[in-house]
């Protein structure tokens, strides 16, 4: 029999950045450079908002948060802080994340959280803009109303290796993106 999994509810987001290969296959050393100082960023935020960093690869980042309402309020800080990092960097140079945050159940496995919600998480920042947030309809009920945000309402989305469609939903920032 299998040993009792540490199951608890949280709210999930991925990070990945947009075009990563392109930029390594064009200038290794500055990517590395600036997925540093950005990563450094994206850090620093999570924790101001009580997330966790769960696990990183190459250029992603999962991270937890015991609130989805600081989940979303972190994605949306660190999209305007990244925005920033790069004012005067040139366009093709940029360091862009997407994002995606699912509200699920996740397995934890020492410092790495694992299973469905993950899985979610991820399959909803591959469907994001650079530079923009999208969110499960789980997450979406708890946080329509506690945060100053605007969302547009993307529908049923069938993700990647999910069995069933997801609704998703673009959040607005201060861009208008």
């Amino acid at each position: 029999m299998a040993a009792h999994a540490d199951r608890k509810l949280s709210a999930i987001l991925a990070a990945d950045v947009a075009g990563y290969s392109r930029l390594m296959a064009e200038d290794e050393p500055a990517t590395i450079e600036a997925l540093t100082r950005n990563r450094s960023i994206l850090s620093a935020v999570i924790r101001d908002y009580n997330g966790r960093i769960a696990n990183t690869a190459g250029d992603s980042v999962v991270a937890d948060f015991p609130s989805a309402t600081d989940a979303v309020r972190c994605a949306v800080s660190a999209q305007a802080r990244l925005a920033s990092e790069n004012e005067c960097v040139p366009e093709a140079r940029q360091i862009r994340f997407r994002m995606g945050i699912h509200l699920g159940d996740v397995v934890r496995q020492g410092d790495d959280i694992l299973g469905d919600g993950v899985n979610i998480a991820a399959r909803l920042e591959s469907i994001a803009l650079p530079g923009t947030v999208v969110i499960s309809g789980p997450l979406y009920d708890v946080v329509d109303g506690k945060v100053p945000l605007h969302f547009i309402d993307l529908g049923p989305k069938q993700l990647k290796n999910i069995d069933r469609p997801v609704r998703a939903y673009q959040v607005l920032t201060q861009e208008g993106r």
